[in-house]
């Protein structure tokens, strides 16, 4: 049997792929994965029921390679829906995700995954990032400032919290098992900052000092959309008429987070504190989204 049909049926990382109407960047991102140094994966891909050439691109590389699984989704069910698809079909302990504009250098997984298996107690290793443009031509290096060796919860859930940006960390090798416990992508804005922290919940994260990770920005990219109804729309074609309390929202799922991770009452206690006082010093910012809210329920 060959190594590429043994990693199809008992994979150690599944690497899930959510696209829609991917074309142009797609098979670059695919052959990235595909030279992965670290062979024993599957790919599963879940297209949004795209109305370019995804389809063809998605069918051809999984009529080449026994690891790709290829499923479509007969409706656009929105960015955050299609992630949990792919976390839904994962069948390793591992689990990557990569989107379809980006680009993973071909030790990524290797070296991520040496980082897991060595240490139990790290639920997410990621490689460092590169921004690159729609032509492939590097725009300059990033600091994700998310290495978190923290032994206590709070500590790295606070740092997480305080330090990121660019979500770029989701792309490096999680444990699928704690994954699968959060609430993965809401149907809010922001939905994978309050993810990486929650994560951060259970267990540590380390940073490979190497820059293995491409982001892609360009017109078409997720973080370039031009307004925030049109991102809502993106993450979820149900939301575009709804009245959003991003900040309240991220409040409440920080919550709801602290309260289901499995950590003593103490730590737990600790952490609903330390919402609590982010709250009161973002009281401003929780007062403006409430009245403009209302203002917007009122035309409405």
């Amino acid at each position: 049997m060959s190594d590429q049909r043994q990693s199809a049926l008992n994979p150690r990382v599944s690497i899930g792929l959510p696209v829609y109407n991917g074309e142009k960047y797609l098979e670059e991102t695919l052959r990235s994965l595909q030279a992965q140094t670290f062979r024993d994966f599957e790919l599963v891909i879940s297209d949004n029921a795209s109305d370019d050439r995804t389809q063809d691109i998605c069918r051809t590389y999984a009529a080449g390679d026994p690891r790709i699984r290829y499923f479509r989704n007969p409706s656009n069910i929105g960015l955050a829906k299609n992630f949990g698809r792919v976390v839904e079909l994962a069948t390793a302990a591992y689990f990557k995700l990569a989107n379809a504009d980006d680009i993973s250098a071909p030790t990524l997984v290797e070296k991520c995954v040496a980082v897991l298996d060595r240490e139990p107690d790290v639920v997410l290793c990621y490689g460092q990032t590169t921004l690159i443009d729609g032509y492939g031509d590097v725009l300059r290096p990033y600091d994700d400032r998310l290495n978190l060796p923290e032994p206590r919860a709070a500590e790295r859930f606070d740092t997480a919290v305080r330090s990121i940006g660019l979500v770029n960390v989701l792309q490096g090798v999680i444990r699928t098992a704690p994954l699968r416990r959060t609430g993965l992508l809401g149907t809010y804005l922001g939905s994978d900052v309050v993810l990486v922290a929650e994560l951060a919940l259970y267990g540590k994260f380390i940073e490979i000092p190497e820059r293995l990770f491409y982001r892609r920005i360009h017109d078409g990219a997720f973080s370039s959309l031009a307004s925030a109804a049109t991102q809502r729309t993106y993450v979820d074609p149900a939301l575009t008429n709804r009245v959003h309390f991003h900040f309240w929202r991220h409040l409440r799922e920080h919550v709801r987070a602290i309260w289901m991770a499995p950590l003593p009452r103490g730590e737990k206690a600790q952490l609903l504190y330390g919402v609590a006082r982010r709250a009161v010093t973002s009281r401003g910012t929780l007062v403006h989204e409430l009245s403009d809210g209302m203002r917007q329920m009122r035309r409405h």
